[in-house]
């Protein structure tokens, strides 16, 4: 299971707002190219960019959706919002 859990801090909330993007804890072994793939085939959507980072021994992926899919119908389908 690369996508593991959404983060739902304030920061978070205002980037599915203003950015389009969703901020997900992944597997520390996952690239960026596989977690733009496991996303797009777990909501059947389009992702423009994943950028990661590391946080202690956690992996955090900011996903960037495309346009024509708000954040904030993924996040309402996850009980974010």
């Amino acid at each position: 299971m690369i996508l593991k859990y959404p983060i739902t801090t304030e920061k978070a909330v205002r980037l599915i707002e203003a950015e389009n993007k969703l901020i997900f804890v992944v597997d520390s072994k996952a690239t960026a190219e596989k977690i733009k793939k496991a996303f797009e085939d777990e909501f059947k959507v389009k992702v423009i960019k994943v950028n990661t980072l590391r946080k202690g021994k956690q992996k955090i992926a900011y996903i960037k959706l495309s346009a024509d899919t708000p954040a904030i119908d993924i996040a309402t389908r996850l009980g974010l919002m």
